[in-house]
């Protein structure tokens, strides 16, 4: 996983109103599923009510590759719920098993 700094994650998100947390989600969905992870095509995210689906199958991909270190429960909840916030917190999650 690339290692982001999880502020730079909001302000980019609040800077491009949003299209940086699409991009973001694409890039660590590819990231994770070169760890192993199987998540659908990411132009499921743009597809209503599908988009629920994928987000949860991006959710079990983070407890995958954090190796539990987050639910997806919690992953799904802290995107669905805090948005940006949330992010933050699910990229804190990924830097900390990005090799030093």
């Amino acid at each position: 996983m690339t290692n982001r700094h999880p502020l730079l994650v909001i302000v980019l998100t609040l800077i491009t109103c949003g299209i940086y947390a699409i991009y973001w989600m694409v890039v660590t969905k590819i990231e994770m599923n070169q760890r192993g992870a199987d998540i659908p095509t990411a132009w499921f995210l743009i597809i209503p009510l599908v988009n629920i689906y994928w987000l949860w199958r991006w959710s079990e991909g983070v407890e995958k590759v954090t190796r539990g270190g987050l639910s997806a429960v919690s992953a799904l909840l802290l995107i669905w719920l805090l948005g940006i916030i949330g992010m933050a917190i699910v990229q804190n999650y990924f830097n900390k098993v990005t090799p030093a």
